[in-house]
Formats: C-alpha cells, structure tokens, sequence
C-alpha cells in the first residue's frame, strides 16, 4: 500500500522539456494497478501463510534486489545518513502499516481496508502542525474533518463492525500516516537507504513471527506467488517513480485513488465480495477530500513561488 507525497514528487520532477505527461499517466495507472494487484495476490496467500511468513518473504525478495544496488553505491550514504533514530522509526512504522494491512485483510474486504488506507494522506495534514510545524488553514482543515466522517461512515462504528480487521485497519492507516509524515522529515535521504531500513524491519518481524508461529513450507506454485508478492510491491514504487520523474505531481498524483476502484473490482472477481453503500460512500468522501487537500497544497505552492519570484524582481 502506497500514497504519493506531494513535496517529495516534486523534487523529482524533471525540467519541462524532459517530460512526457501521457506516460506519466500510464505509468502512475499502471503503478497503481499492480499495487492493488499485488494486495489482491497477498490476501489470496494469507488463505495459506500467516501474516508473518508473508512479511519475510516479502523482505527477503526486496533485499535481494536493494542490497546489490547499495553495494554498488558505496556504504557512503550509510554513513552519512541524517537523523539515523528517524531511520530506524520509519522502518518500524513501515514494517506496523504492512503488517496491519495484511491482518486486516484476513477479516475484511480488499476495497474496505483500501478505502481506511486512502485516508493517510487526510491524517498527514491533521498532524503536519505538530509534527512538521506547517500551517493549515481553515479550508484544509475543513477537508480533513470531511475525510474523517468519510472513515466513520465507511466504518459504520457499532459492536458488530470493530472487528479485529476494523481495528488493524484503523491502526494501519495511522501508522502509514505516521510513515509518511517520517518521509517527509527525511526528504533528500537516498532511496536505497529508506527502502533497506523498510526492509530490514519487515525482515526483522518475519523472522520474529516465523520464529513464534511457525513455518509452512511453500510448494513450488506458492513459493512463485510469494516471490511474484515482493516483486510487485517494487515494481509498483518503480512506475509511480518514474510517473513523477515524466509529469508535474499536480498531474499524476489524483490518480492515486484509481487504487480503489481496483479494490472493488479484484474484491470482487477474486473474492466475490461486495461493498455495501456505506463504504462506497466512505470511500467517495475520503477520495474527495483527499484530492480537495493535494489541490489546496499545489496552488498555496503556486503562491509561494510566486511571491518569491516578486521578491527577487
């Protein structure tokens, strides 16, 4: 699972003649497809493995990849990495949002646990005041309680439906939206490295849980499903990457929530689930406030370009 963050997409943004829009259309879709593929394929698993030897296999796939290329690079970036501690809490923090994604999966419909997941981004800007020490205004804030009637009535809080899914799921979304305030702190640190402290804490869990649940040996057709599991997830984060390196994030970022309109289908061709109104409607005030918060934040960018362009005329 995965959100695009605004201020690292345009820091990756290419110059204007390097761009390709239409292909950073393409590829910000397809990113997101196999995201959602990818979780699909991961709840079809969790029929057979548990939670923990989905999470080892997963790391152990990425690090197999991850760790040619920081050799590569040099330990440098090792070395001289900013606010280490941060690191080490962002890995954790990944490792709890996966992890709680996963649970919830056990318990919940595909397109349920998506619909709490896309409103990290919502949770970001609550806690971007305390945490980041950004200013949010009164529109933005009005988004954010939007969004927060969206969880609720996607929710639908009674005693039936705070399920152990529900709850992990809840717990999920805010660790993610933790995540990814971590990310933003830490905005320049090299990819290899924030993506070996995701993997060595996913690593360190899978062993932990294998170690306390138990290990059940993967047959050939499911041992290729797991590697498929952590190929995926990278090739997700490769596409949505080079979505931001060809198009402005004020053009790729909204199709982000194409996320759960696959959640909806794969749920339901896969699994024969179906969404009730409440969660549909959950997930539509969520998107739209979601997409009402990116907006808000491109044009008060605008506006700050453009009065430091004024400045320095």
């Amino acid at each position: 699972m995965i959100a695009v963050r605004a201020r690292g997409a345009r820091a990756l943004a290419k110059s204007p003649e390097k761009q390709n829009i239409s292909l950073g259309i393409i590829m910000m879709l397809t990113g997101f497809f196999l995201f959602a593929a990818n979780d699909t394929l991961g709840k079809w698993l969790l029929g057979t493995f548990t939670v923990g030897q989905i999470m080892l296999a997963r790391s152990v796939v990425g690090l197999a990849i991850i760790l040619p290329l920081i050799v590569r690079g040099g330990l440098l970036p090792l070395r001289t990495q900013p606010k280490p501690w941060l690191q080490v809490l962002r890995g954790v923090l990944a490792m709890l949002e996966a992890s709680l994604f996963f649970w919830a999966l056990t318990d919940l419909p595909l397109a349920s646990v998506m619909t709490y997941y896309l409103a990290g981004p919502i949770y970001v800007t609550a806690l971007s005041p305390w945490l980041l020490g950004e200013h949010v205004g009164w529109r933005r804030w009005s988004a954010v309680g939007v969004g927060f009637f969206g969880v609720v009535l996607a929710l639908s809080p009674t005693d039936a439906s705070l399920s152990f899914g529900a709850l992990c799921a809840l717990a999920g979304s805010f660790s993610y939206a933790c995540f990814m305030v971590a990310t933003r702190k830490l905005a320049g640190t090299s990819n290899a490295v924030l993506m070996g402290w995701q993997l060595v804490a996913a690593l360190g869990f899978g062993v932990t849980m294998v170690a306390w649940q138990g290990w059940t040996p993967p047959g050939p057709f499911d041992a290729t499903l797991l590697v498929v599991l952590g190929l995926g997830s990278l090739a997700g984060n490769l596409c949505v990457n080079l979505a931001l390196k060809l198009a402005p994030a004020s053009v790729v970022v909204p199709y982000q929530y194409t996320l759960i309109v696959w959640g909806i289908l794969f749920g339901y061709l896969v699994f024969g689930e179906v969404s009730d109104m409440k969660t549909l409607a959950g997930a539509a005030i969520i998107v739209g406030a979601g997409l009402f918060i990116f907006l808000r934040e491109q044009q008060l960018q605008r506006q700050k370009r453009a009065e430091a362009a004024r400045e320095h005329c």
